[in-house]
């Protein structure tokens, strides 16, 4: 009886994974030719799947040639297929070293995903509508190289009212995500400068660095954020920061070092700060902490934020507040650039936002992701308490940190953890360069797991990890 391991989680349809599997085995002589397969029924049985699943999986074999059908019998391998039967087992010893096949990932801690599950999907189409309704040709029309002046007033009174930062929509501009910003940043700033940035932290920072030729110096941290001392230290005149959740530490930085930055940036008249508040909308336990802009009275900090973590990565929306001379600078020297958010989609948000129903749906995504980061401690403290370990008990953002002291190095625990089919992370690929950190940690994102799932990937962690 054929045997395979399906995930009925994975993006690949089901029987498209069946179909893979087993034309993957006609191919490497496991099946011969001629060999007869189960039938539908009980290969469904065997593998607790639908006959429909199955039935498909076997017409498209059998559409591609490599199965054939006989009446009353059943389905065949094709024996005209040129390919080889499987050799007989030799020794161990003898056995020619193959890669193993990557195993099937079932759950996944990735950090860069939210679950569109809560995405408010009725309401949204609602006001789709009321907006092409309402605007009509307006729609067709280019749009302000800025962004459309409604969405942006309305992320200003959202920035008042939740961040504390009073600025004007002149001082807004929107864009198709945070990638494309950092790179208007960088024209706006100039890319003869050198860039700080913290160490760890984002990785995908460096790699846009690197496309515009820019020089990053990695800043080391401690346990209040970016160390000022260092970036006192180095040849900066910009520092890219996440002060109010650090990525992916989960630090919170305290005011006293916000003021030390702050100071740094107007000590000289070219300085500026980058603050990344990428997921200041998920903190569980008070209020989101005042962002740095608030604080900033000389026009030194640039402020980038996303729709992507709080609505969902597909919609690449995201934003900057540029202070007044740099504003004028883009409006001076880069307004050729067409608006890179479709009109429609710009309307529909600021519609979204206008009715308050952005504030209601982050209420309630806020709740599903509090559950699921409380599922997921939980469920760490109850299937490792055999091995020493420590969970950061973080009180915002959508991952935490798993600090291992079983003895395994990083490697290690991330390599048991994807042959049983948990995909999990190092803490040590976000430094620069690479190191070898000094205990095992692992990032864990779980804003793509039910709790469900969460509890049965944290079963799987502890079979991957105990040992015995």
């Amino acid at each position: 009886m054929l045997t395979y391991h399906l995930d009925p989680h994975a993006k690949t349809p089901l029987y498209e994974q069946l179909y893979r599997a087993v034309r993957a085995d006609i191919m490497s002589g496991t099946l011969a030719g001629g060999e007869r397969l189960p039938s539908k029924r009980q290969l469904a049985a065997n593998l607790r799947i639908s006959q429909i699943t199955v039935e498909t999986a076997y017409s498209q074999l059998l559409a591609e040639g490599y199965l054939v059908s006989e009446p009353r019998r059943g389905y065949f391998v094709q024996r005209q297929l040129a390919v080889p039967a499987a050799p007989p087992r030799v020794a161990a010893a003898q056995a020619p070293q193959r890669n193993a096949p990557e195993p099937v990932c079932r759950y996944d801690f990735r950090t860069n995903i939210v679950d569109n599950g809560c995405f408010p999907f009725s309401t949204w189409a609602r006001l789709s509508r009321s907006v092409l309704s309402e605007y009509s040709d307006r729609l067709l029309r280019v749009t302000d190289p800025c962004g459309a002046s409604e969405l942006r007033a309305e992320i200003v009174r959202y920035l008042y009212d939740f961040r504390g930062i009073n600025v004007s929509p002149d001082n807004i501009l929107v864009g198709a995500g945070s990638e494309y910003l950092m790179h208007l940043v960088i024209q706006l700033l100039g890319r003869d400068r050198v860039y700080a940035l913290e160490n760890p932290g984002y990785r995908k920072l460096y790699q846009i660095f690197a496309v515009n030729g820019i020089t990053a110096r990695p800043i080391p941290l401690d346990k209040q954020g970016l160390r000022a001392d260092a970036l006192a230290a180095s040849d900066a005149s910009v520092v890219y920061l996440t002060p109010s959740h650090h990525f992916p530490l989960g630090t919170v930085m305290p005011a006293a070092r916000r003021l030390e930055l702050l100071r740094w940036a107007s000590a000289a008249p070219d300085r500026y700060i980058i603050e990344d508040d990428y997921d200041s909308e998920f903190r569980y336990a008070s209020r989101p902490i005042p962002a740095l802009g608030e604080l900033d009275r000389a026009g030194r900090v640039v402020y980038v934020n996303t729709f992507a973590k709080s609505l969902a990565p597909g919609l690449r929306i995201s934003y900057l507040v540029l202070p007044d001379a740099l504003m004028a600078r883009y409006r001076a020297q880069f307004s050729l650039y067409s608006s890179t958010v479709p009109s429609f989609d710009q309307h529909t948000l600021a519609a979204f936002m206008r009715t308050g129903g952005f504030e209601r749906h982050i209420s309630r995504s806020r709740k599903v992701y509090q559950a699921r980061r409380d599922a997921l401690m939980a469920a760490l403290d109850r299937e490792l308490a055999g091995l020493p370990h420590e969970v950061s008990r973080s009180e915002a953002g959508l991952h935490l940190l798993l600090h291992m002291r079983s003895g395994m190095l990083e490697g290690e625990l991330i390599n048991r953890a994807r042959a049983v089919g948990v995909r999990v992370y190092g803490l040590s690929a976000y430094y620069t360069p690479p190191v070898k950190p000094p205990r095992a940690t692992l990032v864990l994102g779980y804003a793509g797991l039910t709790e469900r799932q969460i509890d049965e990937a944290a079963a799987l962690l502890r079979q991957a990890w105990d040992g015995r």
